[in-house]
């Protein structure tokens, strides 16, 4: 990420601090203070250390606490940016693309927009030298402290510089991730990104391999013709797309972790959108990165099953068929969306503890939640979406699997 706005000096002045004997010390005391407990715990450490240092071990342990659902325990040993922890890759994306570079013959890569160096300390972990480039001196400074404090220095050289003055011809494989935050938070034109989208493809097609991180939210439109576009999910959850130079040129995929399945089909051969049908006896929810590859299709193919409606990524069949790619469900009733009726249905049922899911709706979940006074020994799954564009509730529960 190439942070556009300059470092304040006191900043920088504060980070190096911390990596003094003294603000090491002081940092393993906070290793696992509470928040709640700050202010006196401020006070305290007031009588032994410096105000400043105080205040700004303070603000690293709490962005430490933050970065551990994305680090796992790495976070305790690494320095962060409120930024970095925003903007950085979670660990299991970064170890998944950096294994991608070194499945390609990858020995030595440009990271252009390091960031805290999150996705160079994944490729340096494969083995893979790398150049850690980014032009805002505290974000060096960082990435710099964590290949150290990883026991990665040998393989990672961090250099304060401009993306567009480095030569990357003499790497292997580019890698870049665009700032794509500003002062006013997320941004949505990718020529506003910091570098533009524009100048990343440039750069990446210039070498052998090359990956451009991105939002998942990029239209399909908008992905070059020569590239492979990969959304990936985390446990569900879409965490980012990437478009790849010099492997799968004019195809889409998508990948979940953890547990690595990969979905892929040529632009050319991409299926036509199933047909709809009524809701059989199972319902098939797609991964999110499965959406965002427009592969809706191939996996109502592997299904044998087709939309509940023309405009709804709900995939149902009358079989249940084991598939990586989405959550099956079995479906025990359809109902016209009506709130009284399911709360009479639900309490009928015991049910005491209630999923709600919803795609083409606008009613909130957790308010029909409120709404329906659950009480029961028994679980069920609620989806408020549409069937044949018309409002539905349909009630079951997660199929059995194996």
């Amino acid at each position: 990420m190439n942070d556009p706005a300059a470092t304040d000096p006191a900043g920088l002045a504060a980070f190096r601090a911390l990596l003094t004997d003294e603000g090491r010390a002081l940092l393993a005391e906070l290793h696992d203070h509470d928040p709640a407990d700050e202010l006196t715990l401020a006070t305290r450490l007031r009588r032994s250390y410096a105000p400043e240092l105080v205040s700004a071990a303070l603000a690293q342990a709490r962005l430490r606490q933050r970065a551990a659902v994305k680090f796992g325990a790495d976070a305790a040993r690494m320095f962060f940016t409120p930024n970095g922890v925003e903007q950085a890759t979670r660990t299991s994306v970064a170890a998944y693309r950096a294994r991608e570079f070194k499945g390609l013959g990858v020995r030595s890569l440009a990271d252009l927009c390091c960031g805290i160096g999150g996705d160079a300390i994944a490729l340096a972990r494969e083995g893979i030298a790398v150049l850690a480039v980014d032009r805002d001196p505290l974000t060096c400074e960082v990435a710099r402290a964590n290949a150290e404090a990883l026991g990665l220095a040998e393989l990672i050289e961090v250099r304060e510089a401009d993306v567009a003055e480095i030569d990357t011809s003499s790497y292997d494989a580019v890698f870049v991730d665009p700032a794509r935050r500003g002062g006013r938070g997320r941004i949505f034109d990718p020529e506003a990104y910091s570098p533009p989208l524009s100048w990343a493809i440039e750069a990446a097609r210039k070498a052998p391999h090359a990956a451009l991180k991105i939002a998942p939210g990029i239209p399909h439109e908008a992905v070059p013709d020569d590239v492979y576009a990969e959304w990936i999910s985390d446990s569900g959850d879409v965490k980012e797309a990437v478009l790849w130079f010099g492997t799968r040129p004019g195809a889409f995929g998508a990948t979940l972790l953890p547990a690595g399945a990969s979905l892929w089909s040529a632009r050319a051969t991409m299926l036509p959108d199933p047909e709809p049908r009524p809701v059989g006896r199972f319902l098939y929810e797609p991964d999110g990165a499965v959406i965002r590859a427009h592969l809706v299709a191939e996996v109502a193919k592997a299904v044998g099953g087709g939309l509940i409606d023309p405009m709804i990524a709900y995939v149902t069949s009358d079989g249940l068929h084991s598939t990586p790619y989405a959550t099956s469900y079995e479906i025990t009733d359809q109902l016209p969306f009506n709130i009284k009726k399911l709360k009479a249905l639900l309490r009928e049922r015991e049910v005491g503890i209630l999923t709600v899911k919803k795609r083409g709706s606008a009613v909130e979940p957790e308010e029909l939640r409120k709404k329906m006074k659950l009480r029961g020994r028994n679980s069920a799954t609620v989806f408020l979406t549409r069937v044949a564009g018309a409002p539905t509730m349909l009630v079951g529960h997660p199929a059995p699997t194996g």
